[in-house]
This record gives C-alpha cells, structure tokens and sequence, in this order.
C-alpha cells in the first residue's frame, strides 16, 4: 500500500498535466485521485512475482492470494521459491501452472539466464525479449514489469482487460473495444501511456493496483 516513503516517478506530475489537458475525461479520472500514484517495488523479482500471481485474476483476488504467500513463506526470494514445495505454494490459492511459473522465474534469477544488470539500460521491446524467455512470463508480464518495476512512461499494455474496461467506462463505449482501437484511442496519450493505463485501472478498483 502507498505510504510516506514511496515517492512517484520523476515524470508523474509533469504526465498528469499534460495528459489532463489532453484529454478532459481522463483528467477528470486524475483529478478523483489526487494523492494516489505509480511507485516502483525496487525488487525485480517481486514485481515478477506479483504479475504471475495476478494474471487473468481480479486485483482483489490476487492481492489475497499474495497475502496468504507472504504469510506461508515469509519471504518471497528466488531461493525462498525454488526450496518451497510445489504442494505448499499451491496450498495458498495458486494454480499449478503459476507453480511452475515462480519456480521457472526462481531458476532463471538463480542460474542469471536473464540480464538482470542491465535492463535499466535496456529498451522496453529488448526487456520485454529477455523476459518472455521464461515459461510463464507472457508480453502482459513483461509490460508490467515495464511499469510497475522500472516505471518506464510510455507503456500500454493492450492485452489488459482491466485497461479496456477502463476506457470504455470512461468514454461510455460498449466493451470490449478492439485492440487496434484502442491503440488508436491512445496516441493521444503518448508519450505518458503507462500513466494513463495507471489511471484507468484505479477508475476501476477500490485499491491501486500495484505489482
């Protein structure tokens, strides 16, 4: 949860103008929300963690499944994962598959198959490349590592069906809108698209979804 400690990107303040001017019914979103804001978990693995958690769940579900493994493990680390039985991870409401996909992403920290070093001096198409390596890590993964790890600004994660719902409750569309339109629908943003899609998801969920 957000607390004194966590400060927003460099950027957030200056993308919440522009985008407010940009675009009146996402600014009048912003403006609902006006002490919340994107921070970055400083853990890679964490944020990798949580995205696998999260997939094709609601934040309140995931967020409680979290809950139950932080509480069953104590500490969620590569080795923490890879010396955690299969049974004991699933006890806490995790399929089998995303299992097997902490335990893959545990190697990979564990054996350094991926660049961690260097991806903050990577490209988000070479990050998102280097990730989805890894069984169990899909473009969406990747792209919320993009922003919720790295906080990289101009992210938009069209596979997202929380962003979707998002923007067609704010333009009183009827859901879903096609990819290709809604790709269309966010150069507006640019190049601020991971603070929009921020914004998106918050008009949606009582707590800030956070990875």
């Amino acid at each position: 949860m957000i607390n004194k400690k966590n400060r927003p990107p460099n950027f957030w303040n200056t993308a919440k103008n522009y985008l407010s001017k940009k675009d009146k019914k996402l600014g009048k979103i912003i403006r609902s929300y006006p002490s919340d804001f994107l921070f970055s978990k400083s853990d890679p693995f964490l944020t990798l963690s949580r995205s696998i958690v999260g997939q094709q769940i609601s934040v309140k579900a995931a967020q409680s499944i979290w809950d139950r493994l932080e509480i069953k493990i104590l500490k969620v680390s590569p080795i923490q994962i890879k010396n955690t039985h299969f049974n004991t991870l699933k006890s806490v409401g995790l399929s089998r598959q995303k299992v097997s996909y902490l335990k893959n992403l545990a190697d990979s920290f564990i054996e350094n198959k991926i660049k961690i070093k260097y991806w903050k001096k990577m490209n988000d198409e070479e990050i998102i490349r280097d990730l989805t390596q890894i069984k169990g890590i899909g473009k969406w993964t990747a792209e919320m590592f993009l922003i919720f790890n790295l906080c990289r600004p101009d992210i938009f994660p069209v596979d997202d069906l929380g962003l979707i719902k998002g923007i067609c409750k704010c333009y009183n569309l009827k859901y879903p809108i096609s990819k290709n339109y809604a790709l269309k629908l966010s150069k507006k943003w640019q190049p601020w698209r991971s603070v929009a899609t921020w914004y998106f998801w918050r008009s949606l969920d009582p707590i800030p979804v956070e990875y």
